[in-house]
């Protein structure tokens, strides 16, 4: 330990991050611009050539930082995972989606543990980023990396090779595993990228950080510390992964709750938006969510099937949350069902109806499509027999489905919006309120409008609202 926290007060650490996408990069050059080297690791050949050329692929990093960085030789990509024995501290950013079965889909952790166990040198602090559900640190990573380390060629030199005082070579005449607490450390620290955000990003947003053993905790807050702005400690690995998973379940349940409303509003004849405008004016114990056609994004559709997955094993109902979770998943049938009675109102039906899209990305602004419930309501559409076509300024192509859907996806490429081609559509739907979008023109030349999120202000009798 205290030869890992002399690296890093020196900083002659080098920090390993696994995975190179949202979450990944950016951190990796939070840290490089810190002056850290950093060896980026992922299995995507692609993506490790364009950071090593400076190319990049991630809208919330400005371009000349990557290259500022890949240039100065602090960031580096590599496909080789062996590379990790050069890594005194491993940040591991891998994907945690669900399967078809909506059970989570452990095998991107379990791959980077493997990886991990098999390569890493005695000595190595690790943390895992990705949403996941709580006891996943020292449940299923810990014995994973341990046994793995039974393949480590370091586990042959380990005796008398460690000169530090807390490691004890006595206990490791022929080795057979590394051991937590001596060899490693580990630690989680989830997640908190919102894409597109403008206001906060990796660096100034505080970051959550819990550790199995107090030394892990103090190794991990001293590096955490070079590259973002503000931690909060807190007692063990369970807490900080509950503490991902309440951020992304309170979302769920408020925009589920909102989703709701705003059905029966539409019943009742009332402007689920006016009630949420007047709502606000409250200065104490309300705040505003707003509803649309579903949730997207790479956590909250997905955060409470894995509390439901470790809630089975202690015998616990999550009501509340299942409920939320299943008004979610129905919201874009409900947005069929909404467009349908549109298209009745001009005497047509789905079946044939040219039907216009606006917006694939799960919100505004971004070019992020995952779980976007905009393309489960056009791969319902399309198999009802409509001829669909979308806009997005920021996707040029698209897989439609949602992700975890059993229908087959469409291959669809995004058409340029004109007045011609909003006046060709037999109906125009809004599914993402970019801020791209010029609201006036498209009520000015669309002839009919189903609009999921309040871009049209002032409604006619041809625009359909949720």
């Amino acid at each position: 330990m205290k030869s890992l926290l002399s690296k890093i007060d020196s900083n002659t650490e080098t920090i390993g991050v696994i995975g190179l996408g949202y979450v990944g990069l950016p951190l990796a050059v939070n840290f490089a611009q810190a002056g850290v080297k950093v060896i980026g690791f992922d299995k995507s050949q692609t993506k490790v050539d364009k950071i090593n050329h400076g190319e990049n692929y991630i809208k919330d990093i400005r371009d000349a930082v990557l290259r500022e960085v890949v240039g100065n030789i602090k960031l580096t990509a590599t496909t080789d995972f062996t590379r990790i024995k050069e890594c005194d501290a491993l940040l591991i950013c891998v994907p945690t989606p669900l399967d078809k079965f909506r059970k989570p889909d452990m095998s991107y952790i379990e791959s980077a543990c493997i990886a991990i166990g098999q390569n890493m040198k005695p000595g190595t602090f690790i943390s895992l980023e990705s949403t996941t559900y709580p006891t996943t640190t020292e449940d299923f990573m810990l014995p994973l990396i341990e046994e793995s380390s039974r393949q480590n060629p370091f586990n042959l030199q380990v005796s008398g090779s460690i000169n530090d005082n807390n490691y004890n070579n006595d206990n490791h005449n022929n080795p057979t595993t590394f051991r937590h607490g001596t060899d490693f450390w580990l630690a989680y620290s989830p997640e908190r990228v919102d894409p597109g955000n403008a206001s906060f990003h990796t660096k100034n947003t505080p970051k959550v950080l819990g550790a199995i053993t107090p030394e892990g905790l103090e190794i991990g807050e001293k590096i955490y510390s070079k590259a973002i702005d503000q931690l909060h400690l807190v007692s063990s690995p369970k807490v900080a992964e509950m503490v991902k998973i309440l951020e992304n379940t309170y979302r769920l349940v408020n925009i589920s709750l909102i989703n709701e409303l705003a059905l029966l509003s539409g019943k009742m004849g009332i402007d689920i938006w006016e009630v949420i405008e007047a709502a606000k004016t409250k200065p104490f114990g309300f705040q505003a969510f707003y509803p649309g056609p579903g949730i997207g994004g790479h956590c909250i559709p997905l955060d409470p099937f894995y509390l439901e997955h470790i809630a089975k094993k202690y015998d616990f109902d999550l009501s509340m949350i299942h409920a939320a979770g299943h008004i979610n998943m129905r919201m874009p049938h409900y947005m069929v069902i909404k467009i349908s009675t549109a298209l009745n109102s001009h005497k047509k039906s789905v079946n044939g109806s040219k039907i216009l899209f606006l917006g694939v990305a799960y919100k505004p602004n971004i070019d992020d499509a995952r779980e976007s419930p905009a393309l489960e309501i056009i791969n319902i559409i399309a198999k009802k027999g409509a001829v669909v076509s979308y806009h997005d300024p920021y996707i040029p192509s698209v897989e439609t489905g949602h992700a975890l859907s059993l229908q087959k996806a469409l291959s669809l490429h995004s058409i340029e919006l004109t007045p011609e081609t909003l006046h060709d559509a037999d109906c125009v739907v809004i599914t993402t309120n970019h801020s791209a979008f010029d609201a006036e023109m498209i009520q000015q030349h669309a002839r009919l409008i189903v609009d999921l999120r309040n871009v049209i202000k002032d409604a006619g009798k041809d625009v359909f609202k949720l």
